[in-house]
């Protein structure tokens, strides 16, 4: 076969350090277009994001020629480079370490899209912390609490 072809849809994940509010409603929509920009230039395609005060949600195509941690990487490094260029506020900003990064069946597309949508709702009664072990949990992903948050 001459042509390599690929399709891997993938939910990421990750928070501020330390879960602080960073992400105020004046910076998230120029955050979310630049992020897409970076996942662009690594021959991606942004379909989902949304975020609230200290974590974001991306639905993404992932680059068939990039690996995962590559594109994370440049993902959090672009755009906590990015956001401390918008005023001195941001000069101790910083992403948390790690993230979670989960295949998305194109059957739960929709799904996963009308749950990053509605982020604002979800998080009035359910903290990040829930969340994201709920997450780790529904991908049978084994954790320690101890080392699950920075």
């Amino acid at each position: 076969m001459p042509q390599s072809l690929a399709q891997m849809l993938v939910h990421l994940v990750f928070s501020t350090r330390h879960r602080e509010a960073w992400l105020s409603d004046d910076v998230r929509d120029e955050l979310h277009a630049y992020i897409g920009g970076i996942i662009k230039n690594q021959k991606g395609v942004l379909l989902r994001v949304g975020s609230v005060a200290d974590h974001i949600h991306l639905l993404l195509v992932h680059p068939r020629t990039c690996a995962p941690a590559e594109l994370v990487q440049e993902i959090k490094a672009g755009s906590s480079k990015w956001l401390k260029t918008r005023g001195s506020r941001f000069s101790d900003f910083h992403w948390q370490s790690g993230y979670g990064l989960f295949s998305i069946s194109p059957s739960h597309r929709k799904a996963l899209e009308i749950h990053i949508d509605h982020q604002a709702e979800h998080h009035r009664v359910n903290s990040f912390q829930d969340e994201y072990r709920r997450l780790l949990e529904r991908y049978g992903l084994e954790f320690d609490e101890r080392y699950l948050w920075d």
